[in-house]
């Protein structure tokens, strides 16, 4: 896998996307959509916590414990008869660690680009989050990575693989754009297509749905 985004294309994300579109009641063109964006920022999110020591070994201890890729070794067990509560509180609870207080705000805005309700979102992300962490634990088992200063340049690798520079800029600045520590202006103003850069990272998620 060159990039996160290249699981949505492969035989795995296409059961992933099924099963939550099942899961959520959701069109499975919508669902993929909102993974598409949501993936990216929640890895880039992983990668910013990852910079400093205390995050990197926080990571490092999820993936060497219970994030070490087994959730991908039986994707359709997971989805069969709907995904348990164990793996949504999972899911909240990383969602929290990577994205704080901004959560729900984030949620509003993703879903405001995706048309789909927040409280439908927050709940995808939630069944999303223990896959993609699940999928640095396999990536991090693959690359032989084990230790904190890897486990960063694992996630920038997985990010850079998605696209050319400008995606990766994009990814790096959804967090803080303008640098005052508020993910959520960040997300309206990229996401949201508000950027006042145009022809840059404000244009690109539209890019990705065929939206200029």
């Amino acid at each position: 896998m060159s990039g996160i985004l290249d699981l949505l294309n492969s035989d795995l994300g296409k059961t992933i996307i099924n099963g939550v579109s099942n899961q959520t009641n959701q069109p499975q063109d919508k669902t993929q959509n909102l993974l598409t964006m949501a993936l990216p920022v929640l890895m880039a999110a992983m990668k910013r916590n990852a910079s400093t020591p205390h995050g990197a070994e926080g990571l490092m201890n999820a993936i060497n414990g219970k994030h070490d890729g087994s959730i991908l070794d039986n994707i359709d067990g997971l989805f069969s008869g709907g995904v348990n509560d164990t793996v949504i509180n999972d899911g909240g609870k990383i969602l929290n660690h990577v994205l704080g207080n901004k959560q729900q705000n984030v949620e509003n805005v993703l879903g405001t680009k995706a048309g789909i309700d927040s409280s439908t979102v927050a709940q995808i992300l939630k069944i999303a989050a223990p896959i993609l962490m699940g999928v640095l634990g396999s990536q991090a088992k693959k690359q032989q990575v084990n230790t904190p200063t890897g486990v960063e340049s694992l996630l920038g690798g997985l990010l850079k693989g998605n696209s050319p520079q400008q995606e990766q800029s994009f990814l790096e600045s959804i967090l803080d754009a303008d640098g005052d520590g508020s993910v959520v202006d960040d997300v309206a103003n990229i996401v949201l297509g508000t950027n006042k850069e145009k022809g840059g990272i404000g244009g690109l998620l539209g890019g990705l749905f065929g939206k200029k």
